[in-house]
């Protein structure tokens, strides 16, 4: 098990595997690096080296009580990046994890990342607000607080329904998947998953977007129940070398119920 602590004392847990180009994986709300297995395995079997962290406060990094938000998360991947002395590396953001992808390479990536894949992303900004009048109502924001701070154990049960899209016509719930996603959030602190939402509902990353020269893919599935897919053009056009992927009838979870896809994809741009 490996883990390293950044400069309040968190320890962040991290998966380290293979050699070659690194890949770095930021996953999604309120789970953990084993969110990426599917991702982890095909790019090892490429060839490439992948890595993956919990976020403090998830899985089995610490339960931290303090720094749950975005730029704490930046931070804590600049200083694991710095310590694994990673260069001319590619990250990886799903949903949330999206968003610390693109605040951490605006504000630490110059001479470490080479390209980014963002995922379902929160990016450029979810909550609706007058500068974002498209945005989500923060009523909706509110009610995921409601749920997971004090009835996360059932909340968090019923959220993979509509996160993989599983309420649509003609789909099945995938109990293994469902299941796996409620260890992944149990595993972590209810305090941090509370702090987390306004993290990744009102972080704004209209000035990241727009400042950063690197190639960025933006994948995005057109039937996204979480994050809804009008994100994607938005983040796309902010970029000085973006491009855009959108999948009809994906959801918002596509990285594991479309993995073939998607990696698929992703390889088409590293390479």
């Amino acid at each position: 098990m490996s883990t390293f602590t950044v400069k309040d004392g968190t320890q962040i847990y991290y998966k380290d595997w293979g050699k070659g180009q690194p890949i770095v994986f930021h996953h999604g709300w309120p789970l953990s690096s084993d969110d990426w297995d599917a991702q982890m395995m095909f790019f090892l079997q490429k060839g490439y080296r992948v890595i993956a962290h919990d976020r403090r406060g998830h899985g089995r990094s610490s339960q931290a009580s303090e720094g749950n938000n975005m730029e704490t998360y930046a931070s804590d991947i600049a200083e694991l990046t710095e310590a694994l002395d990673l260069k001319d590396a590619i990250h990886v953001g799903h949903s949330t994890g999206g968003g610390e992808v693109i605040r951490y390479a605006a504000k630490y990536g110059k001479g470490r990342i080479s390209k980014a894949v963002i995922i379902s992303a929160v990016t450029p900004i979810m909550i609706q607000n007058e500068s974002n009048p498209e945005g989500v109502p923060l009523s909706v924001f509110d009610e995921i607080r409601k749920g997971t701070g004090f009835n996360r154990a059932q909340y968090f049960y019923d959220f993979p329904i509509p996160f993989y899209g599983w309420n649509r016509k003609g789909q099945t719930v995938q109990e293994g998947i469902k299941q796996n996603w409620w260890r992944q959030g149990m595993m972590g602190s209810v305090l941090s998953h509370y702090e987390g939402i306004k993290a990744f509902s009102e972080s704004d990353f209209t000035e990241d977007l727009k400042s950063l020269d690197i190639p960025v893919l933006v994948l995005h599935g057109e039937d996204d129940q979480i994050v809804p897919y009008n994100q994607a053009p938005r983040a796309a056009k902010l970029l000085k070398n973006g491009k855009l992927i959108s999948y009809p009838g994906f959801p918002h979870g596509m990285p594991t119920t479309e993995a073939e896809t998607i990696n698929n994809d992703i390889l088409d741009f590293i390479k």
